[in-house]
């Protein structure tokens, strides 16, 4: 009898394995007669970009649900390797960067992913998605080549990736049904052999079946050298939201193997970037409908670049430059991008209501309903007292263990200081007039203060600022000093480049220092630790510089960013020397507890942090 009851529960257990065996054979996505296919019907894609480094963990789900109203039922994200391997061998998977956590919530929303995976992602983030302490292998390493260096990190990093994303494969039971390597690269060079490797190492961890894509701009050169459809992948194509799409989904046919073309325009642009000092980017709502119905309406498929922006928190919005190196522009802390779900969640805008209707249009997808609004409250001033100056706890915040000496400057990357900011501290000689300070190469924003070594003057002087973007040499006053003068210069690393050929970004000084065309040797650099602040009370610092006018700042209802229990630190702001702020409020219940904005009028130059979590650089003399 218990024999017979243990063979009637193996018999059991291996009809639900065979069923279950059954239903993973049917999940299969794929590519025939120009017409992507998934368990045996046609799909089309209709996608948009949802990352989730630049939305706080809390509201991926909104976020989702949102872009799913929209009528989305694919999701693209990028993964940025400096996330997720912040120093090497060191690997970081949790919180923002549980990535894993967030395809599977996805997953559970009925939403498909299509992931980029790099390892060089663009996408307006720091060295475009690059970790820095790449640019200090010696001898250097040229970035996305067959460079052999390069590659065994690229193995390195992407045999702990790709392992955690096999098992959300479609064929596996998961939302991904493409896999993206590189991006763009038909822009930037026409290494194949660097491309096929690549193949390689992603078939390697993610089998035969994954059908992996390329994305590159819709013309001849771009597609020629950034194709690789002997390997089998899916090129697609990327071009202006107001191009003719069907002469450029024609000419993508061209890159793809024989019936493996179906019509995608991975990056549809909704909105565009925006660099500080520029007028914030937007697009007109009602044309950029009409440019997805010329796709979605004639059966092509498009991901939406982006569905929602989000946020470059922290140190981390990339950078673009122009004809040379100089011509450096600094992207936002925020990225809204002029796309259809805010920054802050909103979808009551006329581009999320011009897209949702013509996507309902063009596929039929049912409108779902939207999702609750988010409740914002006001929170009034928050009053700022000054903690220190940065010359007064300089000692406290600097890790002693990496100050350094050397004859010349040295990079932030050499000195371990990835982001933020770079003291360097030197001695010179006074004349009896006027002197001229020359910093030929300098990454990115240096303010200038100088004191007397020794006797009376000792509090740093501010004397004004060189910046990569324009001038390189700065008078320095005569202080009439008894001794040397001291020279300070706090360089701050504003985003590496994250597209073109100058994407190799160093930050700090990164030439020579010349007083009246002598050179200065004898460096101390202090980097400023703005994440283990010492003794300052456990303060978060934000630099602000010189010359800012405020003291307090206004948190209201009707724009961004979630605030707990905030704790409020700020810098560069209310005297000519950078310093330290903080203010506190206080929400008492968890009622109370909504998403707020905090308003800078009045303010410099400087980085925000509430309760120790960096919400990013501010910089409204810009605007």
């Amino acid at each position: 009898m218990g024999l017979a009851r243990s063979f009637q529960n193996l018999l059991l257990v291996l009809a639900l394995s065979s069923a279950a065996a059954s239903g993973e054979a049917s999940r299969r996505f794929w590519v025939e007669n120009d017409t992507f296919w998934k368990d045996g019907a046609p799909f089309q894609i209709v996608g948009g970009d949802v990352h989730y480094f630049r939305i706080v963990p809390e509201y991926w789900k909104d976020r989702l649900l949102r872009a799913k109203a929209l009528g989305l039922n694919t999701i693209q994200t990028y993964v940025p390797w400096n996330l997720h391997e912040p120093e090497p061998r060191s690997w970081e998977f949790k919180g923002f960067t549980g990535i894993e956590s967030y395809l599977r919530l996805a997953h559970e929303l009925d939403m498909l992913v299509m992931l980029r995976v790099g390892p060089y992602i663009c996408g307006e983030w720091d060295l475009g998605g690059f970790p820095p302490w790449l640019l200090t292998i010696e001898p250097a390493i040229e970035l996305r080549s067959s460079d052999s260096t390069y590659l065994s990190l690229v193995d390195r990093w992407w045999g702990v990736l790709l392992p955690k994303v096999e098992p959300l494969l479609y064929s596996n039971g998961g939302p991904i049904i493409m896999v993206q390597i590189e991006n763009e690269f038909g822009s930037f060079g026409d290494d194949k052999n660097y491309l096929h490797y690549l193949v390689e190492v992603a078939r390697r961890y993610l089998g035969n079946d994954i059908m992996l894509y390329t994305t590159d701009g819709g013309a001849i050169d771009n597609l020629k050298n950034g194709t690789i459809p002997q390997d089998d992948v899916f090129a697609a194509v990327d071009f202006d939201t107001g191009s003719n799409p069907w002469p450029i989904f024609r000419l993508q046919k061209k890159y793809n193997l024989p019936g493996k073309s179906a019509p995608l325009s991975s990056e549809f642009y909704t909105g565009w970037l925006t660099h500080w000092g520029e007028s914030i980017a937007t697009t007109d709502a009602s044309s950029t409908a009409k440019a997805l119905k010329r796709i979605l309406c004639h059966n092509g498929s498009a991901v939406l670049y982006m569905a929602h922006g989000g946020t470059n928190f922290g140190f981390y919005n990339g950078a673009n430059t122009g004809q040379n190196e100089s011509d450096y522009k600094a992207d936002l802390t925020s990225y809204d991008y002029d796309a259809p779900i805010k920054e802050y969640g909103d979808v009551h805008n006329a581009k999320y209501k011009a897209l949702r209707r013509i996507i309902h249009e063009c596929t039929g997808i049912p409108l779902r309903s939207l999702p609750p609004e988010i409740e914002r409250a006001s929170y009034g001033l928050v009053k700022l007292q000054k903690v220190a100056s940065l010359f007064d706890v300089i000692d406290n915040i600097s890790d002693p263990l990496k100050v350094a000496f050397s004859e010349q400057p040295l990079s932030m990357e050499l000195m371990g200081q990835m982001f933020g900011f770079l003291l360097y501290v030197s001695e010179y000689q006074e004349k009896h007039s006027s002197s001229i300070l020359s910093i030929p190469k300098v990454h990115d924003r240096a303010q200038v203060f100088v004191s007397c070594s020794h006797g009376v003057l000792r509090n740093p002087r501010y004397v004004g600022k060189i910046e990569r973007w324009s001038s390189k040499t700065l008078q320095i006053p005569n202080l009439s000093c008894s001794s040397n003068v001291s020279l300070y210069i706090l360089v701050e690393n504003m985003g590496r480049v994250n597209y073109g050929p100058y994407i190799f970004d160093q930050k700090g000084i990164l030439s020579s220092v010349e007083i009246d065309g002598i050179i200065l040797h004898h460096w101390k650099m202090h980097p400023v630790s703005l994440t283990a602040p010492g003794n300052l009370s456990k303060l978060q610092p934000i630099i602000q510089m010189t010359d800012a006018q405020a003291s307090e700042v206004s948190i209201y209802g009707d724009s961004e960013n979630k605030l707990h229990d905030v704790s409020f630190y700020l810098n560069e702001g209310i005297s000519e020397e950078p310093a330290f702020y903080e203010g506190h409020f206080h929400i008492d219940s968890e009622f109370e507890k909504k998403d707020t904005f905090i308003s800078f009028r009045g303010w410099n130059k400087g980085v925000a942090f509430v309760n120790n979590f960096n919400i990013g650089r501010f910089w409204p003399v810009k605007y």
